[in-house]
Order: C-alpha cells, then sequence, then structure tokens
C-alpha cells in the first residue's frame, strides 16, 4: 500500500453552476484521521466530495486523492474510496446483506470475499440481526448504518461521509457519531465527514474545514478552533444568584457578563487567584457553586470572525 502523507490535495478548485459557484477556487490539503468538513447547507460540501470522486467536474483547478488525479484516474480513485452519500439511494426490496454483498462485488470483490467482508461491516454498525430484512422497512437509523456499510464493504482507504446524521434522533446520532470515531480510530480508516451541526464535529474530528460559500474559512486540528478564551463559566445557585454574583464580582474589580445559564468571567486580567475568589463569594452569598471550568471557543465562532480571519 502506498504511503500516502495527505489523503486529500486540492488547488484552485472551482465549481461555477452558473447562477451559483458552489466551489471558489480552492486549495486545501487534508490528512490522516477524522476530518469535519463544516459549513452551512449550500457552502459547497457535498459538491467538494462529488467532485473527489469523479461524479461532478470542476470547473477548474486541479485535486487528488491518496496520490490519484481525479481528471485522469477517477476509477483508481473510487476503488479505494467509501462514500456515503446524503440522499436516500436505498432500493426498498433488497436486503441491506444483498445490497452490500452487491458493491462491494462492484468494487472488485469476488463473491465469497464480498458475502465474508458484508456480513463484517454490517455487524460493525449493528445490523447484524437485521441484515437480511428488505431496506424498505428500516428505520432512518438502519438504512444511515447500511449506507454506511456498503462504504465500508471494500475496505477502503478513505470514507467521504455526506451528512451521516441527518434526520436522526439524538440516540441515533450519538451511536452513529460513535460509528465515525471507530473507522477513524480503531480501524485505522481516512474519514471526511460534513455536518451542519457544528457541535457533531467538535466531538469526533481530529481536523476541522470550514467552508462558506464555497471559500475557505479556516483549516485547523480541531483543538486549535477550542483554545481556552481566558475567560471561565461560572454556574451558581440560589435566590437571584446571577446579578448577586455579578454585583460582588464586579465591586472586587472582576468583569464578568451573564452568559444564558451561566457567568462569563474574565481572568485576563490576572486579577489575583480568581477562582479563590469566585468560591469565597459564592459561599459569602449563601449561593450554591454547581461548576467552575474554562470557557472554549466554538466551531461557530470562525463564522463570526472579521474577513480575512481564517488561517
Amino acid at each position: 500500500m502506498t504511503v500516502v502523507a495527505a489523503v486529500v490535495r486540492t488547488v484552485g478548485l472551482t465549481k461555477d453552476y452558473g447562477p451559483v459557484l458552489a466551489l471558489d477556487a480552492l486549495t486545501l490539503e487534508i490528512g490522516p484521521g477524522i476530518t469535519g468538513l463544516v459549513g452551512a447547507n449550500g457552502a459547497g460540501k457535498s459538491t467538494f466530495l462529488k467532485i473527489l470522486l469523479g461524479l461532478v467536474e470542476p470547473t477548474g483547478g486541479r485535486a487528488e486523492v491518496l496520490g490519484h488525479d481525479i481528471a485522469a484516474e477517477g476509477g483508481a480513485i473510487r476503488a479505494r474510496v467509501g462514500y456515503l452519500p446524503e440522499h436516500d439511494c436505498l432500493p426498498p426490496d433488497v436486503s441491506a446483506s444483498d445490497f452490500t454483498v452487491h458493491l462491494a462485488m462492484m468494487s472488485g470483490l469476488p463473491r465469497v470475499a464480498a458475502r465474508e467482508r458484508a456480513a463484517e461491516v454490517l455487524r460493525h454498525v449493528g445490523l447484524a440481526e437485521e441484515r437480511y430484512r428488505p431496506m424498505g422497512g428500516y428505520s432512518t437509523g438502519m438504512r444511515q448504518k447500511a449506507k454506511l456499510a456498503q462504504a465500508l464493504a471494500h475496505d477502503p482507504q478513505l470514507v467521504l461521509l455526506d451528512e451521516p446524521t441527518n434526520g436522526l434522533d439524538p440516540a441515533a446520532r450519538d451511536e452513529m457519531l460513535g460509528l465515525v470515531q471507530r473507522i477513524g480510530r480503531d480501524f485505522g480508516i481516512a474519514v471526511i465527514v460534513t455536518s451542519h451541526l457544528l457541535g457533531e464535529l467538535e466531538r469526533v474530528s481530529d481536523h476541522v474545514v470550514v467552508l462558506d460559500g464555497g471559500q475557505l474559512l479556516r483549516a485547523s486540528r480541531t483543538d486549535e478552533f477550542l483554545d481556552a478564551t481566558g475567560s471561565l463559566l461560572v454556574e451558581v445557585l440560589g435566590d437571584d444568584a446571577q446579578r448577586r454574583m455579578l454585583e460582588a464580582l464586579a465591586a472586587a474589580g472582576v468583569s464578568a457578563a451573564a452568559r444564558g445559564g451561566m457567568l462569563s468571567i474574565d481572568v485576563t486580567d490576572g486579577a489575583g487567584d480568581v477562582h479563590d475568589l469566585i468560591r469565597d463569594t459564592a459561599g459569602d452569598l449563601g449561593l450554591g457553586l454547581v461548576r467552575i471550568q474554562a470557557d472554549h471557543r466554538r466551531i461557530e465562532d470562525v463564522f463570526a470572525e472579521p474577513a480575512g480571519g481564517a488561517r
């Protein structure tokens, strides 16, 4: 197997649909691990994945996937990449087992190996007992699992997952995100996963790429997005707790503001031991101190940054 430092490289990648510029001169490098591709609907995420697979032809620029040029080596790319499409594409009268076997054979596996591999991946995604049922009777969560199974059937080096949690309830969403983590961290397969739900990708990704209107806003490690802000979040309980705490902290020269059910307290001025001050102030006021924690930036904060703040 060829070792490739970057699983995806693009230079000036553009897709112009006429009235819509889906990708605007996108230059990007994506490495191994789990990469979250973030952006609102219409940001260019699905178009980007389809171009990488050779399903959509770019208007300009170039790209490589696993070292293969998308313009000349589309077949080699699709043989090494698994794809979970956003749209519903499952034949209702076919079982998950037959569907996964068929697609594994289309990817080049012999029939016996395809059946063995299908049974394995369907077990991994949690469809072992339901694999012989027609998929038309599946729940949304089961259908997403079946799409994930076929994406893994040919033992790919990279999987592209387009909104895999779409339409799922919270429990099914958590289960799907757990599967995404297993693929990347236990199986060692590179993953590019898209979502418009930013908090999801904070939980599972090693790297994040933020697109907006087809342009790159930022690409970096996830932990770089979530750096501490220099503030503490504090939760207190009691009669008129927030107002009283704010007034007492202000009198002590500490800047603070209400944020939902929490207080955001500025600790960048280095005013003594703020943790002790918060504890003692809550005690003096007879308030219950529930928690003190560092405040971190979120991925959505990138969209509020001024132009030119991307990196």
